[in-house]
């Protein structure tokens, strides 16, 4: 091996494909621990807990249980609206927006769990099995490389000698067992180290299998967060008080109003005595006409479904028109599509100009 290093040896070469071979289980096994180790970063950014999760596996204990950020959050939110007043537009919402922390904690408790069967665990367990074994054999191989070329080695000087001495002739019989019994060794390992290096290719059909699946858990994951947040949205946007929008009483005339996409004041009608705040008193829509100062046009953020017959459902992208009545909760407005009409939530809107 040192005569190698410094030229003074020949060297038995591999064939380009078993090269081949090694190069892509090399690379394999890089990227492997690359997508691994990134991976756990995304599951579990805390690195003290990522130290602690590593310590219970190599000492084949379970993990204990962990609180995920999102159930902590929902913690202090419950708490802090039972100190601030459950009662009060602040702590329901509180209490409303801890709901749905607590359910996205649930949800990512599931992914971390599904995505580290499914995905983690057989990356570790090919680097701490398959891998082991491959490494192996390979220093076995280049073992029997080196017994190889040091036998030929043997075999040449024995030659060069027996070319000006006929008393080597046993040396160099003896050199050429030692080569055949050491060629033989050489191609039996190199056979089972290319088996091994060919199974590299189901490696990577197991992993293909595996990222499936964590793409699918990561799929579940993101829609579950989704729908608990969009549930939550709407449940806020029916939830008097928990959206503060503008406190001016009314907008400026339409022709003085700057282009603007924020929630801003509305046009509103003469004051109508069949109206009331939602909760008050059901909307006479029959009542209700635009007001004579004007209306605003507004896109729909989000899809809406109407919770009862003074609401209007709404569908995202679309344009509607809405305006304001004297005494309305500050986050709906009265919203107008073709001959339909309903009560709309702010939150769900972009006023326009």
């Amino acid at each position: 091996f040192t005569e190698e290093k410094f030229g003074q040896a020949e060297k038995t070469e591999l064939d380009a494909h078993f090269e081949n071979l090694l190069a892509r289980a090399d690379s394999t096994k890089n990227w492997t621990e690359k997508i691994l180790r990134q991976t756990e970063v995304l599951l579990q950014p805390n690195p003290s807990a990522r130290v602690e999760e590593f310590l219970y596996e190599k000492l084949d204990r379970k993990v204990p249980s962990r609180v995920t950020n999102g159930e902590l959050l929902a913690q202090y939110m419950a708490d802090a609206a039972s100190e601030l007043g459950p009662t009060t537009p602040y702590g329901k919402t509180l209490i409303k927006v801890a709901e749905a922390e607590k359910q996205l904690g649930a949800a990512e408790r599931d992914f971390i769990h599904t995505a580290s069967i499914s995905f983690l665990t057989p990356l570790r367990n090919f680097l701490e099995g398959d891998w082991k074994t491959i490494s192996k054999e390979r220093r076995l191989l280049q073992n029997r490389r080196l017994d190889l070329d040091a036998c030929k080695a043997r075999l040449k000087k024995a030659k060069a000698a027996e070319a000006k001495a006929t008393l080597w002739n046993d040396e160099v019989d003896k050199a050429e067992q030692e080569l055949r019994v050491a060629q033989t060794e050489f191609d039996r390992q190199a056979e089972v180290t290319r088996l091994l290096l060919e199974g590299i290719s189901s490696t990577h059909v197991n992993h293909l299998r595996c990222l499936h699946e964590f793409v699918k858990s990561q799929t579940t994951y993101y829609a579950q967060c989704y729908r608990h947040m969009l549930d939550l949205q709407k449940q806020l946007g029916r939830f008097p008080g928990t959206f503060v929008g503008t406190t001016e009483p009314a907008s400026p005339p339409l022709s003085s109003t700057s282009p603007t996409t924020a929630a801003a004041t509305m046009p509103v009608v003469p004051s109508v005595a069949s109206l009331a705040p939602p909760g008050e008193a059901s909307l006479c829509l029959e009542e209700v006409a635009p007001p004579a100062s004007g209306t605003r046009k507004a896109r729909v953020l989000y899809d809406y479904e109407a919770a009862d017959s003074s609401e209007l459902a709404l569908l995202a992208d679309e344009l509607i028109t809405v305006y304001s009545l004297p005494g309305m909760d500050p986050d709906w407005l009265i919203g107008e599509r073709g001959n339909k009409k309903g009560k709309v939530p702010v939150t769900y809107l972009e006023l326009l100009s």
